[in-house]
């Protein structure tokens, strides 16, 4: 990571000291004062003149709107020496610069670089309002102004009546912080005669107004930072990583663009990954092109898949290669019908943290209508990783099973519990030492469970609550949810954690077997029974499926992008309800619209295996992780 730093410096407020003498003469501070706060800096004479080699700010100062100058003399090597102003923290301030070693060669000799949490976005900030091309003498002082108002600036070199760099937004806003100089310690470029004066009486024509092209994605998910080391950027991360990226929504700039530097710190100078992602809806297959910039690694996963990877960063291309950020890359997206998720992986480790999104069509966000769902009940925290609930209709209660099995270790652990419609906890630990129980099912007195890790199909007897037995389900390497038919047979997914194919095991006669594999399974997860079919949901694909009973056919009904399929239910108009078990339920029409009526995810609870009940309208939630069950009463649209 490209760290930027003025070490040391102090924030009295004691003693700041406001300047604001609107037309007085610019306040000359020497180097010898003592108002300086070095920072691996010297002061030395060159060229004649008392002068700054490094870094320093003014400790007694903090500058909203002004002047300030200094002049520079540098020798033409590689150098960066400028200004830093409303600096408010330590890596949080503005910075302007010149880059000697390109004057007359580049149209980036001046440079405005605003910083964020330690990190100089050179590369995503470039062009028009952000850099400009100058010719800097060599060997001789040239004096270097910048004017600041608001959120505008201007840069000006020597005595030319126009400046040379004109910077619309100031990306820290309008802000107060201490000033100083930011230059090389390794004396290519001197520092001399610094003044200063706030004012507020500057005057700047209005800033052109900011222009989103159409298609531009403005809305993304982002996650903390993770060491590049420490995660697989080939590969879509698993469901527990991405349930604990912590996650928070952000805006991107007008033109696009996400300054992750502005929402994390890394923490470390080591390469860091930030994952980005976006959903969009389809109302058909079609194929848009996706254009894309980024600083300076970035791997694109659609729908989980991984679609393109690219290197942009300093010098990956060529010696003379910069790595600014811009929409120079392109990769064409086959989106399918139903929601779709746009899914980065963005490293960085010099220049500036960031991403920029373009389709060359208009995509529309996912439908979301959370006002139909009231919440009803919650109940407290007793459950151990609830992972399903199902209604007995006949008993009037509801069971909850606790999967509570995240380790070997934890074998046998986990238990079924009896729970009233109103959430009132009837008892606990009805049934236990089951081994990470998922899904169930009841065919007359008899309740089903399934035992993930171990693939076992658990009969209990619900008068008694007693396990009457245990039935294997051979070769199975996860087996998550069951359905049962008129006839008692059992339908379990196996949910493959090695392999894109998965089997539907059947039950029947004491015997378990396959009734179906293939790679249209991909990692079956939620099963339900609708109107002669079996409904999957594919954490493989992100896909739920449509499996024909007779025929063992299979048709897609909608894609939900990627993750984990949960839950499956069929509402009082004939909706699908699905469950992603990250925390979103949808509600799905026949022909294959989808609107989110839930997330949870700001509260950390997922949405796993719930269940519908059809005459009081009531979805009732197991949040997993969250270790409760909440119920929502379901409205009309």
């Amino acid at each position: 990571m490209h760290t930027v730093r003025i070490a040391c410096v102090l924030f009295v407020a004691a003693a700041l000291s406001i300047c604001s003498s609107a037309g007085a003469a610019p306040t000359a501070v020497g180097f010898d004062s003592g108002r300086w706060e070095l920072a691996d800096a010297q002061v030395v004479d060159h060229l004649g003149r008392r002068s700054l080699v490094g870094t320093a700010v003014v400790k007694d100062v903090e500058f909203l709107d002004g002047v300030i100058e200094v002049d520079v003399a540098v020798d033409g090597r590689r150098s960066y020496p400028g200004f830093v102003f409303r600096h408010q923290s330590e890596g949080m301030y503005e910075r302007v610069y010149l880059r000697p070693h390109r004057a007359g060669l580049y149209p980036d000799a001046i440079q405005y670089a605003p910083v964020f949490n330690g990190v100089a976005g050179w590369q995503l900030y470039h062009g028009e309002g952000f850099t400009a091309g100058a010719e800097i003498p060599l060997g001789e002082w040239t004096r270097l102004k910048i004017e600041i108002r608001g959120s505008q600036a201007r840069v000006f070199l020597n005595d030319a009546p126009k400046p040379a760099l004109v910077i619309h937004d100031l990306k820290h806003g309008v802000s107060k912080g201490a000033i100083g100089l930011m230059g090389p310690e390794n004396r290519t470029a001197y520092f001399s005669n610094f003044r200063y004066e706030s004012t507020d009486k500057l005057s700047f024509s209005t800033a052109p107004k900011a222009v989103t092209a159409k298609g531009t994605i403005m809305e993304w998910s982002i996650s903390k930072p993770i060491p590049a080391s420490q995660i697989d950027r080939t590969k879509y991360p698993t469901f527990f990583q991405v349930y604990y990226a912590e996650w928070k929504t952000v805006q991107a700039e007008a033109n696009g663009l996400v300054n992750l530097s502005r929402y994390v710190k890394a923490g470390s100078a080591e390469p860091h990954t930030v994952l980005a992602r976006t959903r969009v809806h389809a109302s058909k297959p079609r194929e848009v092109r996706l254009s894309l910039g980024y600083s300076d690694d970035v791997t694109v996963f659609l729908n989980g898949k991984p679609v393109f990877s690219g290197q942009s960063g300093y010098r990956s291309r060529d010696p003379s290669y910069v790595g600014v950020v811009g929409l120079f890359d392109t990769v064409f997206l086959p989106l399918r019908k139903g929601l779709n998720e746009i899914f980065l992986m963005v490293t960085d480790s010099f220049g500036g943290w960031g991403f920029m999104a373009r389709t060359h069509l208009a995509l529309k966000p996912p439908d979301k209508q959370y006002e139909l769902l009231t919440k009803v009940w919650e109940t407290p925290a007793d459950f151990k990783i609830p992972e399903s609930v199902l209604y007995d209709a006949e008993r009037d209660v509801l069971y909850v099973s606790s999967f509570d099995r995240v380790e070997a270790s934890h074998a046998g652990r986990g238990f079924i519990s009896r729970v009233k419609t109103d959430g009132q906890i009837e008892e606990l630990k009805w049934v236990t030492g089951l081994d990470g129980p998922c899904g169930m099912g009841i065919h007359g007195d008899t309740l089903y469970v399934v035992e993930g890790f171990r693939g076992n199909l658990v009969a209990i007897d619900i008068p008694t609550g007693k396990v009457t037995g245990r039935h294997s389900m051979p070769g199975a390497q996860f087996v998550n949810d069951l359905v049962i038919d008129d006839s008692g047979t059992v339908f379990a997914s196996n949910t493959s954690r090695s392999l894109s194919a998965s089997d539907i095991f059947a039950f029947q006669d004491g015997k378990a077997e396959v009734w179906k594999t293939g790679d249209d399974l991909h990692r079956t997860n939620g099963l339900f029974l609708h109107d002669g079919d079996i409904f999957a949901g594919s954490t493989g694909d992100g896909l739920l499926k449509r499996v024909d009973l007779a025929t063992g056919h299979t048709r897609v009904v909608t894609s939900f992008g990627a993750g984990v399929i949960d839950g499956i239910r069929v509402d009082n108009d004939g909706n699908y309800l699905v469950s992603h078990w990250e925390g979103q339920v949808y509600r799905v029409s026949p022909s294959g619209k989808v609107v989110e009526i839930l997330d949870l995810t700001p509260t950390g609870w997922n949405c796993a295996d719930f269940e519908f009940i059809k005459n009081e309208n009531l979805l009732i939630i197991p949040t997993f992780m969250g270790n409760r069950v909440v119920a929502y009463r379901l409205g009309k649209s």
